[in-house]
């Protein structure tokens, strides 16, 4: 499947054009290689490094989806490889023992 139309499948870009240029501007990274084409091949088990708003994800494509479906189809076709953002009030009340 092609980069563009699985950042699309999977609602990591708002359009499939606008996957397209995130591609072409060379700031996606499969598998650790920067790619600067919109149709690159992707297969499962590759890792993405995509830049989402103001932060980066790093997911791990679990299988391909067949269609940009609801959310909940599209987020259980990736797993998140980077964890989750940090809540800075929660981290700043923390205590260690």
């Amino acid at each position: 499947m092609r980069i563009d139309k699985l950042l699309w499948y999977l609602r990591l870009a708002r359009t499939r054009p606008v996957a397209q240029t995130m591609a072409h501007e060379g700031h996606i990274r499969l598998n650790g290689r920067r790619i600067d084409r919109a149709h690159q091949k992707i297969a499962v088990g590759d890792v993405l490094t995509v830049p989402i708003g103001a932060g980066v994800r790093v997911i791990e494509i679990l299988a391909l989806p067949l269609r940009r479906g609801p959310a909940p189809e599209a987020q259980g076709c990736y797993r998140v490889l980077d964890g989750g953002p940090v809540d800075p009030i929660a981290a700043a009340n923390r205590i260690d023992a």
